[in-house]
Formats: C-alpha cells, sequence, structure tokens
C-alpha cells in the first residue's frame, strides 16, 4: 500500500493508471475509519476487481465545517486508519494537506467553489448553510485528482449523496457514483466518527434516533398517515430521552428530497438529533 500526500504525484499516478486501463474505486473519507468506511472499501474492490485500484483519501476538510462547528475537535488518528486500510487491501492513501487543497485560502485568495442550488437548501442545508459548498467543492477536486471511475458514498448521508449525484449528472463528470448501505450497531446505531464523542449514557440516548425510524415504519406500515402527524409522534419519542433534543425531522421523496404531506410507504425520512452537545444524524426508507 502506497501513501501520497502529493496533488501533482497523485494526479500522474492516476494518469498512469489510465494509460494502463486499470479501473480506479475511490473512497472518500474524513478519517477516523470504522467498519463503515471499510464497506466502502470493500465494494470499492468488488466493483474494479483483483487487477483494478482502490483508493481510500483521508482529509478533514475545513470548508464544510461551519465557524462554531467541530473541526478542530474532529477525531484523527492517521496511523490507526493505514493500518486498517492496508488490512482492508486499499492500494493507496491519499492525505493531502489545507496548504494544497485551497491554495492562498489563508490569504483569502482561494475564491472557486462548487455550489449546487436547490438539494443543498433543505434539512442539512438549512441547519448548516455552508456545509454542502464544502462537500461539493472537496469531492469535486478530489474527482479531478484521483480520476476514479467509480466513487463510493454510504446511505447515512442521504443528502450529501443526492447532492453529489446531481453534481456528477449537471457537470458530466465520468464519474459512477454508488450509494452504499449504512453500517449499524447491533442496537441499530448508525455507525459514525462522531459517536465516539458520546458518554456511556448519551450513547444510549442515541439509540433514540434508530427507534424514532423504527416507529414512522410501524405507522406507515398499517396504513398513510400526515407529516405533521407523525412529526410530533417523533418529536413525543425523543422528548422521552433526557440529553437529546431534535434539530429537524424530515419526510420527503428519496431522489428529489421534495418534502411531502402524507407519508407512506416508500416516503423517506431522515432526522438530526443532538444528544448532548453531539449532533446525530440518520434517515431511512419507510
Amino acid at each position: 500500500m502506497r501513501v501520497i500526500a502529493d496533488i501533482e504525484r497523485m494526479q500522474a499516478q492516476a494518469r498512469l493508471w489510465a494509460r494502463r486501463g486499470l479501473r480506479v474505486g475511490f473512497v472518500p473519507t474524513m478519517g477516523c475509519l470504522h467498519a463503515g468506511h471499510l464497506s466502502l472499501v470493500d465494494c470499492a474492490r468488488q466493483e474494479v476487481g483483483g487487477r483494478g485500484i482502490v483508493v481510500v483519501s483521508v482529509y478533514v476538510n475545513p470548508t464544510q465545517f461551519g465557524p462554531k462547528e467541530d473541526f478542530d475537535a474532529y477525531p484523527r488518528d492517521l496511523k490507526r486508519d493505514l493500518a486498517l486500510c492496508r488490512k482492508a487491501g486499499v492500494d493507496v492513501v491519499f492525505t493531502p494537506r489545507d496548504a494544497a487543497m485551497y491554495p492562498g485560502k489563508a490569504q483569502g485568495r482561494f475564491s472557486t467553489y462548487v455550489v449546487e442550488e436547490r438539494l443543498s437548501q433543505v434539512m442539512e442545508g438549512r441547519a448548516r448553510p455552508t456545509h454542502f459548498r464544502g462537500v461539493t467543492t472537496v469531492v469535486a477536486k478530489l474527482f479531478n485528482i484521483v480520476q476514479p471511475e467509480a466513487a463510493f458514498f454510504g446511505a447515512k448521508d442521504w443528502q450529501q449523496a443526492a447532492i453529489l449525484k446531481r453534481m456528477v449528472a449537471d457537470l458530466n463528470l465520468p464519474v459512477n457514483l454508488v450509494v452504499v448501505p449504512t453500517v449499524r450497531e447491533p442496537d441499530g446505531l448508525a455507525l459514525s466518527s462522531r459517536n465516539q464523542y458520546l458518554t456511556p449514557e448519551q450513547r444510549r440516548q442515541a439509540t433514540a434516533l434508530w427507534r424514532s425510524l423504527q416507529h414512522a415504519r410501524q405507522r406507515v406500515r398499517r396504513a398513510s398517515m400526515g407529516a405533521a402527524q407523525l412529526r410530533a409522534e417523533i418529536e413525543h419519542l425523543l422528548r422521552q430521552q433526557p440529553e437529546a433534543r431534535l434539530d429537524y425531522v424530515e419526510f420527503f421523496h428519496g431522489d428529489t428530497l421534495v418534502p411531502v404531506r402524507t407519508v407512506r410507504r416508500g416516503t423517506h425520512m431522515a432526522l438530526a438529533v443532538f444528544v448532548g452537545p453531539t449532533r446525530l444524524i440518520d434517515n431511512g426508507r419507510l
């Protein structure tokens, strides 16, 4: 396994793979890897085959964090990440630095961003207004650097995946974007690097996100119902957890993110909940 930090070197390697006709599968991450990330690596390997190349990027992207968010505190353990990638059979780990990814930003000279203007206005985009501008920009840059045939993202960040699919389609990027099912703990909590922020009691209460999804599934399995009523039931369920505070819960079409007034089987649900100071998200098809 090779570790590449230099952008020009990574691009040169990508061009070499292209000349050799090698398929490249790409897994962008912010590190602090867990089984969810490794499931993306497994899918990438299955997609490109034994002769193909699997690249994982480890980069905590500053532009997708708001001014009061956890960029400085975000967990980083590159040594552990590299060991997990090596064990998983990753071919190259790309570890760029801020100064290379955003040249001149500290001096105000970086001024080009990729912005999706419709799907990014709801849910996470409403709660974190600058978040998706940072996501689309860094992913577009990473695609240009790594030049993958396919890129793999987790379904836990459903809105992010929808926005990136739109970006790929609108900008004619030659990348097949694959969304991989969410990996969960045995009690249903979606794997997330931020789970390690939780105290044992907060970790117990965090299962309320999964239980909210299950409650909604059970309700619409019997009959369709109004979104406002179901939202009120979810809010009541979450209030039973002393350290849980609902940020939002939304019901929408899974592909378009358009909200619905009547929730029925096949509707998608997403929610964001603070458990103590930690903000967690989850989603699922009902």
